[in-house]
């Protein structure tokens, strides 16, 4: 499963996000929104997004127990901890 995180400098909902996901030992891959005109498009107004094997799969304010959710339907599998 790879785990992707959308995320610009500055946006503390992108810093929550990140810190969420390492909770769960995830260590996803980062990426700025404002650096690649193709994720900008898709994404500007809506980082942080988490995408899982390439699909958005959770945006905006994310929660553990949201984050968890959308893991378990992605097979990622992430218990509560």
């Amino acid at each position: 499963m790879r785990v992707v995180l959308v995320t610009r400098a500055g946006c503390h909902l992108c810093d929550q996000a990140l810190r969420l996901l390492q909770e769960l030992e995830i260590q996803p891959d980062v990426v700025d929104v404002d650096a690649d005109d193709e994720l900008f498009r898709l994404y500007d107004w809506r980082v942080p997004v988490i995408l899982v094997d390439g699909q958005p799969r959770l945006e905006g304010h994310i929660t553990r127990e949201s984050l968890q959710a959308a893991l378990k339907r992605s097979g990622g599998g992430a218990e509560p901890g």
